[in-house]
């Protein structure tokens, strides 16, 4: 099978690319804190938060392509586990929230 120079190009030029966008990035929970002044009450959130742990700078061929594979599959898996906090913590302090507001008359 004969390989095209426009598909060995785009593989030289989108693969440094792709591993400087999909640097082995995670996503955890982090809590913000806030004074809500209608409720007299300090309000708790949850956001997703990116942080970036590992580089893909000097890999090569088929090793460029197991390291974005397992990259995007842990940022994947980070962000579905992460999110599923955020949601739930969101919910729980919202409820929290109603309950404990003791708004101004």
């Amino acid at each position: 099978m004969r390989i095209s120079s426009t598909r060995i190009i785009a593989t030289l030029v989108l693969a440094p690319v792709l591993a400087q966008a999909l640097s082995a990035c995670v996503y955890v929970p982090r809590l913000n804190e806030r004074y809500d002044p209608d409720c007299q009450i300090v309000a708790r959130q949850y956001e997703l938060q990116p942080v970036v742990m590992a580089r893909l700078d000097h890999c090569r061929n088929e090793e460029c392509a197991a390291a974005l594979a397992f990259a995007g599959a842990v940022a994947a898996t980070s962000a579905v586990v992460s999110g599923s906090i955020v949601v739930a913590g969101n919910i729980a302090y919202w409820l929290e929230k109603q309950g404990r507001c003791q708004r101004k008359s």
